[in-house]
């Protein structure tokens, strides 16, 4: 029989409607188990670790992240995957800091939520966790997991965590990954697709990366900016990396200082990267004459990766290995990003 762990921290699939006041709250683990009796009725053994207390994803960070990858550190030998219950709105963000964690992952760690309570009639969450942790505990003939990635799982699709973005607050689909494929679709039958899935080495032992630094921050460009406003943020305290999201395939306002802004950060050993606002697509510096100026101030290329796995690996390389995380920040560590 098959092993999942099931790691709670929080989030609206953990909520039921208390029967006093008829608001929405979180449930504690026998009350959640309550909903939940299909968890412990199939050929599938699963076991509950919980945050205490669980967390809102709105207040979810480094230390959480932390957490969530010592306890699946501590029990890897233990189960065969991981699933992580997680509030949807930061879910990417998690997500994307674990693939980076999690060096040499040759196990699942699913991440799922739901976008009604467990606890509502027409909640979307049973289907979502019970798939979950089906394609945490899938082995091949040759007894090795199917999808050994650091994934989400939303509504009958799962994605490379790295590539997803949280794409509407609304429906059930809440996610999509627009620049890579769904690693498997789940239907009647999950269907896997194996020649898109990433496998690491099964002989190789995990290695734990903890150490972020958030001096990190995001410059969203937009017609009509100041000079004020990109000169504060370039100038704000500690700061070390930035993400700078540009317009289109990469394209940035051709004044001469925004160029002068860009140059003296990068001089004084800021990381910068480009990062195009739009979902799908790539940035592709000097395909246009208004990108040529941030190629010239050394402002890097994010080629197609998210905003959410570009600052999440950012913070772990700018702690973990400071003096290589300019280098390292455009190469592909983990299936993140398109490098031509």
């Amino acid at each position: 029989m098959s092993k999942v762990l099931l790691i709670s921290t929080g989030g609206t699939i953990t909520m039921v409607r208390d029967a006093k006041s008829d608001a929405l709250v979180p449930a504690d683990i026998e009350t959640f188990k309550a909903f939940m009796p299909e968890l412990f009725a199939g050929g599938i053994h699963v076991d509950i670790q919980a945050f205490s207390p669980l967390i809102d994803s709105s207040d979810i960070g480094p230390d959480s992240w932390r957490q969530i990858a010592q306890m699946v550190y501590d029990r890897y030998a233990d189960y065969d995957g991981f699933v992580v219950l997680h509030g949807t709105d930061t879910m990417s963000y998690s997500a994307s800091a674990l693939s980076f964690m999690l060096e040499n992952l040759s196990k699942p760690v699913v991440f799922t939520g739901s976008q009604l309570p467990v606890g509502v009639l027409r909640s979307d969450a049973k289907e979502n966790l019970l798939t979950a942790i089906e394609i945490a505990a899938a082995k091949d003939e040759e007894g090795n997991a199917i999808v050994p990635e650091v994934t989400i799982y939303f509504e009958d699709q799962l994605f490379r965590a790295n590539r997803t973005t949280k794409r509407n607050a609304e429906h059930f689909s809440a996610f999509n990954s627009y620049n890579y494929p769904p690693l498997a679709k789940a239907g009647v039958h999950i269907t896997y697709l194996p020649h898109l899935i990433r496998y690491s080495d099964p002989k190789a032992p995990l290695t734990l990366h903890t150490q972020f630094d958030t001096n990190v921050a995001v410059l969203k460009l937009f017609p009509g900016i100041q000079p004020a406003v990109v000169h504060a943020v370039l100038h704000a305290r500690g700061i070390k990396g930035v993400v700078l999201e540009t317009f289109g395939a990469g394209n940035a306002p051709s004044d001469q200082w925004l160029y002068r802004e860009l140059k003296a950060a990068v001089e004084r050993g800021i990381i910068i990267v480009n990062k195009t606002q739009c979902n799908t697509g790539s940035v592709e510096m000097g395909l246009y004459a208004v990108s040529l100026n941030l190629m010239k101030a050394g402002v890097l290329s994010g080629h197609d990766i998210t905003t959410e796995a570009l600052l999440t690996k950012m913070m772990l390389l700018l702690g973990e290995q400071p003096d290589k995380a300019h280098d390292l920040i455009t190469q592909d560590l983990c299936g993140e990003v398109t490098v031509d």
